[in-house]
Protein backbone atom coordinates (compact mmCIF):
# COMPACT_ATOMS: atom_id res chain seq x y z
CA UNK A 1 0.00 0.00 0.00
CA UNK A 2 1.50 3.62 -0.76
CA UNK A 3 2.01 5.85 1.53
CA UNK A 4 -0.56 9.50 0.68
CA UNK A 5 1.32 12.21 -0.88
CA UNK A 6 2.14 15.07 0.95
CA UNK A 7 1.86 18.01 -0.62
CA UNK A 8 4.80 20.57 -0.81
CA UNK A 9 4.39 24.34 -0.34
CA UNK A 10 7.32 25.97 -1.87
CA UNK A 11 8.83 28.34 0.95
CA UNK A 12 9.84 32.17 0.38
CA UNK A 13 13.23 32.71 -0.72
CA UNK A 14 13.93 34.84 2.25
CA UNK A 15 11.96 32.70 4.81
CA UNK A 16 15.24 31.41 6.34
CA UNK A 17 16.02 35.06 7.16
CA UNK A 18 14.15 35.19 10.71
CA UNK A 19 13.64 39.28 10.23
CA UNK A 20 11.55 38.78 7.16
CA UNK A 21 9.17 35.95 8.62
CA UNK A 22 5.66 37.75 8.93
CA UNK A 23 5.05 38.27 12.85
CA UNK A 24 2.22 36.49 14.55
CA UNK A 25 -0.77 38.00 15.96
CA UNK A 26 -0.64 36.88 19.64
CA UNK A 27 -3.31 36.24 21.50
CA UNK A 28 -4.03 39.95 23.10
CA UNK A 29 -4.23 41.55 19.48
CA UNK A 30 -6.69 38.71 18.44
CA UNK A 31 -8.70 40.22 21.62
CA UNK A 32 -8.31 43.65 21.22
CA UNK A 33 -9.63 43.50 17.42
CA UNK A 34 -12.39 41.54 18.50
CA UNK A 35 -13.23 43.80 21.20
CA UNK A 36 -12.85 46.84 18.58
CA UNK A 37 -15.03 45.10 16.29
CA UNK A 38 -17.35 44.45 18.39
CA UNK A 39 -17.80 47.88 19.49
CA UNK A 40 -17.99 49.28 16.12
CA UNK A 41 -21.06 47.12 15.57
CA UNK A 42 -22.67 48.38 18.61
CA UNK A 43 -21.69 52.18 17.75
CA UNK A 44 -23.48 51.09 14.52
CA UNK A 45 -26.61 49.61 15.90
CA UNK A 46 -26.57 51.92 18.60
CA UNK A 47 -26.80 54.99 16.08
CA UNK A 48 -29.19 53.38 14.05
CA UNK A 49 -31.92 52.97 16.46
CA UNK A 50 -31.42 56.95 17.40
CA UNK A 51 -31.61 57.83 13.84
CA UNK A 52 -34.59 55.74 14.14
CA UNK A 53 -36.11 56.94 17.32
CA UNK A 54 -35.60 60.46 16.09
CA UNK A 55 -37.25 60.01 12.74
CA UNK A 56 -40.17 58.32 14.89
CA UNK A 57 -40.58 61.70 17.04
CA UNK A 58 -41.10 64.51 14.41
CA UNK A 59 -43.90 66.12 16.78
CA UNK A 60 -41.56 66.93 19.49
CA UNK A 61 -39.23 68.96 17.22
CA UNK A 62 -41.80 70.93 15.90
CA UNK A 63 -43.75 71.36 19.08
CA UNK A 64 -40.22 72.80 20.73
CA UNK A 65 -38.94 74.92 17.50
CA UNK A 66 -41.76 77.66 17.78
CA UNK A 67 -41.23 77.56 21.66
CA UNK A 68 -37.54 78.56 21.63
CA UNK A 69 -38.25 81.36 18.62
CA UNK A 70 -41.27 82.71 20.97
CA UNK A 71 -38.90 83.35 23.80
CA UNK A 72 -36.17 84.65 21.78
CA UNK A 73 -38.36 87.19 19.87
CA UNK A 74 -40.14 88.73 23.24
CA UNK A 75 -36.21 88.67 24.38
CA UNK A 76 -35.13 90.75 21.00
CA UNK A 77 -38.26 92.94 21.42
CA UNK A 78 -37.56 93.86 24.94
CA UNK A 79 -34.20 94.43 24.42
CA UNK A 80 -35.04 97.10 21.76
CA UNK A 81 -37.26 98.39 23.74
CA UNK A 82 -34.90 99.28 26.76
CA UNK A 83 -32.27 100.33 23.99
CA UNK A 84 -35.16 102.83 22.11
CA UNK A 85 -35.60 103.72 26.03
CA UNK A 86 -32.46 104.71 26.87
CA UNK A 87 -31.78 106.54 23.71
CA UNK A 88 -34.87 108.81 24.29
CA UNK A 89 -33.26 109.09 28.14
CA UNK A 90 -30.08 110.14 26.28
CA UNK A 91 -32.00 112.97 24.32
CA UNK A 92 -34.24 114.04 27.24
CA UNK A 93 -30.74 114.72 29.46
CA UNK A 94 -29.17 116.86 26.19
CA UNK A 95 -31.69 118.24 26.07
CA UNK A 96 -31.94 119.66 29.64
CA UNK A 97 -28.66 120.34 29.84
CA UNK A 98 -28.60 122.32 26.57
CA UNK A 99 -31.47 124.63 28.09
CA UNK A 100 -29.31 124.75 31.64
CA UNK A 101 -26.29 126.46 29.50
CA UNK A 102 -28.51 128.42 27.79
CA UNK A 103 -30.16 130.08 30.89
CA UNK A 104 -27.14 130.28 32.40
CA UNK A 105 -25.76 132.10 29.68
CA UNK A 106 -28.83 134.32 29.44
CA UNK A 107 -28.27 134.99 33.35
CA UNK A 108 -24.81 136.01 32.51
CA UNK A 109 -25.75 138.59 29.81
CA UNK A 110 -28.37 139.98 32.24
CA UNK A 111 -25.99 140.03 35.16
CA UNK A 112 -23.59 142.29 32.84
CA UNK A 113 -26.63 144.45 32.22
CA UNK A 114 -27.46 145.06 35.53
CA UNK A 115 -24.00 145.72 36.49
CA UNK A 116 -23.01 148.19 33.38
CA UNK A 117 -26.99 150.14 34.09
CA UNK A 118 -25.84 150.40 37.94
CA UNK A 119 -22.70 151.87 37.11
CA UNK A 120 -23.84 154.33 34.02
CA UNK A 121 -26.65 155.32 36.93
CA UNK A 122 -23.84 155.85 39.78
CA UNK A 123 -22.02 158.04 37.02
CA UNK A 124 -25.28 160.24 36.39
CA UNK A 125 -25.61 160.44 39.70
CA UNK A 126 -21.79 161.67 40.70
CA UNK A 127 -21.86 163.88 37.92
CA UNK A 128 -25.26 165.88 39.06
CA UNK A 129 -23.83 165.86 42.76
CA UNK A 130 -20.56 167.67 40.88
CA UNK A 131 -23.29 170.23 38.99
CA UNK A 132 -25.13 170.62 42.10
CA UNK A 133 -22.07 171.63 44.26
CA UNK A 134 -20.83 173.53 41.41
CA UNK A 135 -23.75 175.80 41.46
CA UNK A 136 -23.83 176.23 44.94
CA UNK A 137 -20.64 177.38 44.91
CA UNK A 138 -21.01 179.80 42.24
CA UNK A 139 -23.97 180.87 44.54
CA UNK A 140 -21.96 181.81 47.71
CA UNK A 141 -19.20 183.60 46.00
CA UNK A 142 -21.91 185.96 44.09
CA UNK A 143 -23.72 186.16 47.48
CA UNK A 144 -20.26 187.32 49.17
CA UNK A 145 -19.85 189.80 46.00
CA UNK A 146 -22.96 190.97 46.67
CA UNK A 147 -22.63 191.79 49.99
CA UNK A 148 -19.04 193.62 49.28
CA UNK A 149 -20.38 195.62 46.53
CA UNK A 150 -23.08 198.20 46.14
CA UNK A 151 -26.97 196.85 45.70
CA UNK A 152 -28.58 200.48 44.37
CA UNK A 153 -31.21 198.96 41.68
CA UNK A 154 -31.57 202.60 40.41
CA UNK A 155 -31.49 202.87 36.70
CA UNK A 156 -30.67 206.35 34.73
CA UNK A 157 -32.31 207.34 31.77
CA UNK A 158 -29.58 206.06 29.27
CA UNK A 159 -28.38 208.55 26.60
CA UNK A 160 -29.30 208.25 22.30
CA UNK A 161 -27.72 205.20 20.81
CA UNK A 162 -26.46 203.31 24.39
CA UNK A 163 -28.40 200.00 23.08
CA UNK A 164 -25.72 200.12 20.20
CA UNK A 165 -22.90 201.12 22.47
CA UNK A 166 -23.75 198.41 24.86
CA UNK A 167 -23.84 195.68 21.63
CA UNK A 168 -20.72 196.92 20.64
CA UNK A 169 -18.92 196.43 23.74
CA UNK A 170 -20.31 193.05 24.69
CA UNK A 171 -18.90 191.96 20.83
CA UNK A 172 -15.61 193.72 21.48
CA UNK A 173 -15.12 191.19 24.45
CA UNK A 174 -15.98 187.95 22.31
CA UNK A 175 -13.16 185.84 23.16
CA UNK A 176 -12.06 186.26 26.33
CA UNK A 177 -11.79 183.98 29.22
CA UNK A 178 -14.51 183.27 31.61
CA UNK A 179 -13.19 183.34 35.37
CA UNK A 180 -15.08 183.27 38.21
CA UNK A 181 -15.21 186.80 39.98
CA UNK A 182 -13.76 188.24 37.41
CA UNK A 183 -14.24 191.67 35.97
CA UNK A 184 -12.38 192.33 33.00
CA UNK A 185 -10.52 193.54 30.58
CA UNK A 186 -9.57 189.97 29.26
CA UNK A 187 -11.63 187.88 31.69
CA UNK A 188 -15.23 188.08 33.04
CA UNK A 189 -17.99 185.95 34.80
CA UNK A 190 -21.63 186.06 33.55
CA UNK A 191 -22.62 189.48 35.72
CA UNK A 192 -19.27 191.44 35.73
CA UNK A 193 -19.09 191.07 31.60
CA UNK A 194 -23.17 192.96 31.86
CA UNK A 195 -22.27 195.45 34.59
CA UNK A 196 -19.29 196.30 32.55
CA UNK A 197 -21.40 196.59 29.08
CA UNK A 198 -23.84 198.78 30.74
CA UNK A 199 -21.62 201.00 32.44
CA UNK A 200 -20.58 202.29 29.26
CA UNK A 201 -23.60 203.99 28.68
CA UNK A 202 -24.19 205.40 32.34
CA UNK A 203 -26.23 202.46 33.81
CA UNK A 204 -24.98 201.30 36.78
CA UNK A 205 -26.30 197.83 37.38
CA UNK A 206 -25.64 195.38 40.65
CA UNK A 207 -22.31 193.03 40.56
CA UNK A 208 -24.47 189.79 40.92
CA UNK A 209 -27.10 188.16 38.90
CA UNK A 210 -29.33 187.45 41.13
CA UNK A 211 -29.57 191.23 41.60
CA UNK A 212 -29.46 191.82 37.89
CA UNK A 213 -32.53 189.81 37.90
CA UNK A 214 -34.48 192.53 39.47
CA UNK A 215 -33.18 195.36 38.20
CA UNK A 216 -35.21 197.64 35.25
CA UNK A 217 -38.52 196.58 34.18
CA UNK A 218 -39.82 192.62 33.58
CA UNK A 219 -39.97 191.98 30.18
CA UNK A 220 -42.13 188.88 27.91
CA UNK A 221 -39.59 186.94 26.72
CA UNK A 222 -41.60 186.64 23.14
CA UNK A 223 -41.45 190.65 23.83
CA UNK A 224 -37.63 190.53 24.23
CA UNK A 225 -35.72 193.39 22.40
CA UNK A 226 -31.99 194.11 21.77
CA UNK A 227 -30.13 195.06 25.01
CA UNK A 228 -32.66 193.42 27.15
CA UNK A 229 -30.80 191.49 29.70
CA UNK A 230 -31.70 187.39 30.35
CA UNK A 231 -31.56 186.04 33.42
CA UNK A 232 -31.62 182.27 33.92
CA UNK A 233 -33.10 180.46 37.37
CA UNK A 234 -35.59 181.97 39.61
CA UNK A 235 -36.26 186.11 39.14
CA UNK A 236 -33.61 187.51 42.67
CA UNK A 237 -32.19 184.07 43.00
CA UNK A 238 -30.74 184.24 39.15
CA UNK A 239 -27.46 182.35 38.82
CA UNK A 240 -26.99 183.02 35.24
CA UNK A 241 -27.27 186.54 33.28
CA UNK A 242 -26.62 187.43 29.26
CA UNK A 243 -27.58 190.28 26.86
CA UNK A 244 -30.15 189.73 24.12
CA UNK A 245 -28.43 190.74 20.98
CA UNK A 246 -31.08 189.93 18.46
CA UNK A 247 -31.95 187.12 15.45
CA UNK A 248 -32.67 184.93 18.53
CA UNK A 249 -28.93 185.14 20.06
CA UNK A 250 -27.82 186.46 23.12
CA UNK A 251 -24.26 187.17 24.40
CA UNK A 252 -23.09 186.34 27.48
CA UNK A 253 -19.52 184.80 29.60
CA UNK A 254 -20.61 181.36 29.22
CA UNK A 255 -18.53 178.98 31.27
CA UNK A 256 -14.80 178.43 31.41
CA UNK A 257 -14.69 175.85 28.61
CA UNK A 258 -16.30 178.62 26.31
CA UNK A 259 -15.58 181.84 27.65
CA UNK A 260 -17.13 184.96 26.23
CA UNK A 261 -19.63 183.45 23.32
CA UNK A 262 -22.27 184.33 21.58
CA UNK A 263 -25.61 181.05 21.34
CA UNK A 264 -28.44 180.44 20.41
CA UNK A 265 -31.47 181.34 22.76
CA UNK A 266 -33.32 178.29 21.76
CA UNK A 267 -30.43 175.98 22.60
CA UNK A 268 -30.40 177.54 26.08
CA UNK A 269 -33.98 178.94 27.00
CA UNK A 270 -33.94 181.63 29.35
CA UNK A 271 -36.17 181.98 32.36
CA UNK A 272 -37.28 185.41 32.03
CA UNK A 273 -36.04 189.22 30.74
CA UNK A 274 -35.85 192.68 32.11
CA UNK A 275 -35.69 195.79 30.11
CA UNK A 276 -32.73 198.58 31.57
CA UNK A 277 -32.84 200.68 28.01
Amino acid sequence: MKEPLVPVVPMSHTAHIRSHRKPRRSATSSIAMRAGVAGGVLSMAAAGASASANAAEPVTQTIELPTLTADMSAAVAQSAAATQQAAANYELRAERDAAAAKAAAEAKKDLAEAKKKAEAKKKAAEAARKAAAERAERSAERATLSASASTSTSVSAPASGSVATVIAFLKAQVGDAYVMGATGPNAWDCSSLVQAAYKQVGVDLPRVSQDQSMAGTDVPLSSVQVGDILYWGGKGSAYHVGVYIGNGQYLDAANPSKGVVIQDLSGYPASGAVRVL
